[in-house]
């Protein structure tokens, strides 16, 4: 796809949102099974199931997946399809490239063994290699509407309202 087709591709979608800015609002939506065998929670990806359990350091078996890693994940996807975006809006030649998104966390805060140590990522580092021959200043400007434009990496950058619900079922 190159800029004139992703432009024509957007345009009404874009009209839309200026005329009606509600339209514009979706709400996405995650749903996942609690296992009635293990420590383990099915999601349903739309795609796949996939099955998260507990991360090795706190004491998983390592063969289900780590939300932490999937949040790493979602991060790394979302960032790659944003890159490609901008690139091909800003007809920045993309060879190649490879996006990478790595985190720290501290498990004592996880298994309370620590009320100190934080429960979460306390940094997490996100980085592109991309093959092009586009000037530094082109990347560069590659690189910023990608982090402003990137949803996850917004998402974790200015903390949502969240809310917690629970009832019977």
């Amino acid at each position: 796809m190159d800029a004139t087709a992703l432009r024509e591709m957007q345009a009404p979608l874009k009209n839309r949102y200026r005329e009606t800015p509600d339209s514009a609002v979706v709400t996405l939506k995650a749903r996942g099974t609690l296992d009635d065998t293990s420590i383990a929670c099915k999601v349903e990806t739309g795609r796949a199931l996939a099955v998260a359990g507990l991360h090795p350091a706190t004491g998983g078996s390592g063969l289900e997946l780590c939300s932490g890693d999937m949040l790493l994940e979602a991060l790394v996807a979302c960032a790659g399809v944003t890159v490609k975006a901008v690139a091909t809006a800003l007809e920045i030649p993309l060879r190649a490239g490879t996006v990478s998104a790595e985190g720290d966390l501290d498990f004592r805060g996880t298994l309370g063994v620590d009320k100190e140590a934080p429960v979460g990522f306390r940094a997490i580092r996100l980085s592109f290699a991309l093959d092009t021959d586009a000037p530094q200043e082109k990347l560069d400007q590659l690189l910023k509407l990608t982090e402003r434009y990137c949803v996850v990496f917004q998402t974790l950058n200015h903390k949502p309202e969240l809310a917690v619900t629970s009832s019977r079922g």
